[in-house]
């Protein structure tokens, strides 16, 4: 099983971006902890974080040719305006699970819309980086 982690805007500022809301763990300490889980799984995790939206486009095209199995997915800011992250994600059909560190829900009434929703099997919001390994895990089918 091979596992996409995309991460969108200012992820990569994690532990320095409002800990308070985000935690003090940093981007490396993410990748490091969902390495671990995948590699408890049997799972092989590959990661992508870019701060511009046609990059993060052109990762998910390029997870189609790369026969990637599954993707979890932070679109961060681009969550409440992308429709070509939601339009990719629909071109390359591949099960996508979209994360949020905070739960976008309880914060302002902006972020309660989600573009990619819909093209996603499922999301996972407010359960801080863990988010994460249960996004794992659900794509591992654990």
């Amino acid at each position: 099983m091979h596992i996409l982690v995309m991460n969108g805007p200012n992820m990569n500022m994690l532990g320095i971006r409002q800990p308070e809301i985000y935690g003090h763990e940093t981007y490396e300490d993410l990748c490091a902890m969902i390495r671990a889980e995948a590699q408890t799984l049997g799972a092989e995790v590959s990661f992508f974080q870019s701060n511009h939206e046609g990059a993060l486009v052109d990762a998910i095209h390029q997870a189609y040719f790369d026969h990637v199995d599954g993707i979890i997915l932070n679109p961060a800011a681009y969550t409440h305006t992308s429709v070509a992250l939601l339009d990719a994600l629909k071109a390359v059909g591949i099960p996508t699970v979209e994360v949020h560190v905070s739960d976008p829900d309880k914060r302002e009434a902006f972020r309660h819309v989600s573009y990619v929703r819909s093209a996603c099997v499922a999301t996972i919001k407010g359960h801080g980086l863990t988010g994460y390994l249960e996004a794992l895990r659900l794509l591992c089918g654990k």
